[in-house]
């Protein structure tokens, strides 16, 4: 089925804003997206907010527009339904950027999980729902280029136009089979989640394949990705369009001396870093060997170890109550909770709950049957 054109307004001064916002506080459900430029400037940050009422739609140029605290209000109103799709890093770029919060959120991803979708991409849902092909050729553009092309503008208004007609039909279905509970739950939990800035965490522990190094190889990987990190801030640039991983972890593997060895790099990167990513290994090959680094140790394999019997034991019964619910085993319990619950000594069944282990929805559930299996494996 061919989308039919929607009508929008596209929102670039305070005023109009101002007005908008104040006539949506008497809605009872917006649906909302945004677009950012992640793969092209080192700082990502929202470039245009999308926002569907019954009636209305609007696209807000947030690069126009600095500030959006008209917003706030519509956001934290509690009255008001927030219907987002996969809205992890919305709810936290949208902090990030503008202090905002959000409550009441639908997260209609997190619906269709629960209902035991298989396809829970928004492009499905509404292929499925509403028999629309939605276009994603626009997903990876750089949104912060202006002006915005019309079909890069119609483009931002589908990804809310359906939300709220998606979250009416998820929620009947939910209701139906008696979990609209549990998605209220997961939505209150992932509405408080927040933007994380830099921390003094090493950067390797974000690296995929620093654990497999050498101590001196990893204080070279963080020297590099430090370099990166530098230049990707001075060229506004994402770092990885500075320096791919796979040329970083090159580079602290092999511990280059000259610019000869620098033959994971192209010319013009040799040109612009290869005098100091040689300086920086220099330094590295100079430190003594108490002051490098070594990676901490991830607790996860001992403990796999020592409970695997037990383990396995809950990874069957997930099984086969994630199979007679029809839903996808991770949803119902995912491996990091069943990690921690082995560890527990079920004294009593609070101690289940009263760890933050598992949730309101899946106590109810599963948990005097959890509790009953936990206590004989700790007899055993």
């Amino acid at each position: 089925m061919n989308k039919k054109a929607i009508s929008y307004r596209y929102i670039t001064d305070f005023n109009s804003l101002q007005e908008e916002a104040s006539s949506m506080l008497k809605e009872h459900a917006i649906g909302v997206d945004l677009e950012s430029d992640s793969l092209f400037h080192h700082r990502e940050k929202i470039c245009l907010l999308q926002i569907s009422t019954i009636n209305k739609n609007l696209l807000i140029d947030t690069l126009a527009i600095k500030d959006i605290s008209p917003l706030a209000p519509v956001f934290s109103n509690s009255s008001i339904r927030k219907i987002l799709h996969g809205s992890d890093y919305d709810i936290r770029s949208l902090y990030r950027d503008f202090g905002i919060e959000i409550s009441s959120l639908f997260d209609t991803q997190i619906a269709a999980r629960l209902l035991g979708s298989e396809e829970t991409g928004l492009a499905s849902l509404l292929k499925l729902h509403f028999d629309v092909d939605l276009e994603k050729k626009y997903q990876k553009r750089d949104w912060s280029k202006r002006p915005l092309s019309e079909e890069m503008l119609t483009y931002g208004v589908y990804d809310t136009f359906y939300l709220i007609p998606l979250s009416e039909k998820l929620e009947k279905a939910l209701i139906k089979k008696g979990r609209i509970t549990w998605l209220e739950e997961e939505c209150d939990i992932l509405s408080r989640v927040r933007f994380a800035p830099g921390n003094e965490e090493p950067f390797y522990m974000k690296f995929k394949g620093a654990k497999r190094l050498a101590s001196r190889n990893l204080a070279a990987l963080e020297a590099i990705l430090r370099l990166r990190d530098e230049a990707a801030t001075e060229k506004d640039r994402p770092a990885f369009k500075v320096l791919s991983n796979e040329q970083v972890l090159n580079i602290a593997e092999k511990m280059p001396v000259n610019r000869n060895e620098l033959n994971s790099l192209s010319d013009m990167q040799v040109k612009n870093m290869g005098t100091d990513i040689l300086r920086k290994i220099g330094e590295v090959m100079r430190m003594p060997e108490d002051d490098l680094p070594v990676y901490p140790k991830n607790g996860t394999r001992g403990i796999e170890a020592e409970f695997k019997m037990e383990i396995g034991l809950i990874k069957e019964w997930r099984n086969r109550i994630a199979k007679k619910l029809e839903l996808e085993p991770s949803v119902l319990c995912n491996n990091s909770q069943i990690l921690q619950l082995v560890q527990v000594d079920p004294s009593d069944i609070s101690t289940l709950s009263g760890q933050s282990i598992l949730k309101n929805w899946q106590m109810e559930l599963f948990g005097d049957e959890l509790y009953r299996m936990l206590k004989e494996m700790h007899k055993g």
